[in-house]
């Protein structure tokens, strides 16, 4: 299984490549994504592009719910988005944006509220769906990794503020604000 990759490394600010051919090579990325996605325990991973096991490749694969299915989207574009906006992550109850790649930082980003994605999934079929709330939301950040963007970026072009955990004198992790 392959490690996530975190900040510095320059797999995450490097845009991806396009996948031109659907065989055993490109099944053996998605199932070590896929092992390296369950494997996250603290935050538990609802999203994961190729970048960030280190591996060029326009691929990213979703989870929203913890129990949930995990879909594959390779090639991913997004053709449509909704113009409104959200801050921080809807239906959540911190509406904090985090990565896997920047440990123990968060930080409250805006994004489209839906948005149509078209990509293909690990057999080659074509799809186009539309997402809403926090799909949408791990979409657009996925899509960022596929750019070489993380989502400190965004927080920083939208002058947001950051937030780092921080446990009390009871042992229990808060999230406090931290400047970059």
């Amino acid at each position: 299984m392959k490690l996530i990759v975190t900040i510095p490394d320059q797999a995450l600010f490097t845009p991806t490549k396009t996948i031109a051919h659907f065989d055993k090579k490109l099944a053996a990325v998605v199932a070590d994504m896929k092992a390296a996605l369950l494997n996250t325990k603290n935050p538990v991973g609802v999203g994961l592009a190729a970048p960030q096991i280190g591996i060029n490749a326009s691929i990213f694969l979703m989870r929203p719910k913890e129990k949930g299915e995990i879909s594959v989207h390779i090639n991913p574009q997004i053709t449509w988005v909704n113009p409104e906006l959200t801050a921080g992550l809807p239906e959540a109850e911190h509406r904090l944006e985090g990565c896997l790649s920047v440990p123990k930082v968060w930080g409250v980003v805006k994004r489209h509220k839906a948005v149509k994605l078209m990509f293909f999934n690990e057999t080659g079929k074509r799809i186009e769906k539309k997402y809403e709330g926090f799909p949408a939301t791990i979409i657009q950040h996925e899509m960022d990794h596929l750019s070489g963007v993380l989502f400190t970026t965004r927080v920083l072009e939208q002058k947001g503020q950051f937030y780092k955990p921080v446990v009390n004198e009871k042992g229990e992790e808060n999230l406090e604000p931290y400047t970059i």
